[in-house]
């Protein structure tokens, strides 16, 4: 079953933690080369040796496709944790829309803006320094709040999605995928892994779709959980390829911690252990 115990870590020293992880050459230099650059996120996979950076994609056009209803050049998306920009570039891109992309670090922020100004995609794209925690935005705001394996890395999760609620249109749409542990699993069995994420604990679906119940949303969870296990073991099995190649542009101590870490992953995913997918709900008019 999931750990209950309470993460005693403030907002602040977990918004903090999480900044310095994903502030590093080495993390911007290992998903360049082995996860694309563009969308970081668990893959939806057509085959079990499909590149990590194609199926990465396909989880953002599927995310795409279950509000392409509420998208349009009239509407205005919130990306909470928009990393390197894949997600707002593509909805941009596809819809027309305006999209404001919010993240933590500022170092990816800057390389956000300067992707999307290559792209001519600029005037369409907000990107903003901030944490999801307290969002600079009036309740209403949003026809769609998008966010993809984000939570994980949140210190209250539920405020976070309090957050994202409160910005959403009355009619309007919120989107996620997070990577979650099985209802009946263990917490020992699944915490030596959990450090590459930088947490104790992780949330389970039920306890999303409950809150989101709770919050007045009509949601639902595609349960996507054999792609998780598909994309931990290829970029297992990518590290472990290419561990010479990748030894000439990142540090050999964060590859070494690679090789460690992600066959604690590969093994249970494998194992059932955790849940991967897509939460989509909808928050009706009043």
């Amino acid at each position: 079953m999931a750990d209950n115990t309470r993460d005693e870590t403030s907002p602040s020293d977990r918004d903090e933690t999480t900044r310095r992880y994903y502030e590093t050459g080495d993390v911007d230099a290992f998903y360049d080369a082995v996860w694309g650059g563009e969308d970081i996120h668990i893959g939806i996979y057509a085959h079990a040796d499909e590149a990590v950076a194609d199926a990465s994609h396909r989880t953002v056009q599927h995310t795409a496709d279950q509000v392409a209803d509420l998208l349009g050049p009239d509407a205005t998306v919130l990306d909470l944790g928009s990393g390197y920009g894949g997600s707002a570039r593509a909805l941009a891109e596809r819809f027309g829309c305006r999209v404001v992309a919010l993240d933590l670090s500022e170092e990816h922020n800057g390389r956000h803006r300067a992707a999307n100004a290559r792209r001519g995609l600029d005037g369409l794209i907000d990107v903003v320094t901030g944490s999801l925690l307290d969002l600079p935005y009036e309740a209403g705001r949003f026809d769609v709040v998008w966010s993809l394996e984000v939570l994980c890395h949140v210190a209250d999760r539920e405020a976070a999605l309090d957050e994202a609620v409160r910005v959403l249109k009355p009619d309007g749409g919120l989107v996620f995928s997070d990577i979650m542990v099985a209802e009946e699993a263990p917490v020992e069995a699944v915490r030596p892994a959990l450090s590459r994420l930088g947490v104790q604990t992780l949330a389970t679906p039920s306890r999303y779709l409950e809150h989101l119940s709770e919050l007045g949303l009509k949601a639902r969870f595609d349960d996507r959980t054999g792609d998780v296990a598909t994309h931990y073991a290829r970029l297992d099995a990518e590290v472990h390829r290419r561990a010479a190649e990748l030894r000439r542009t990142i540090s050999p101590a964060y590859v070494d911690d690679l090789l460690a870490n992600l066959p604690l992953w590969t093994d249970i995913t494998r194992r059932g252990l955790l849940r991967w997918g897509l939460f989509h709900a909808r928050r009706t008019a009043v």
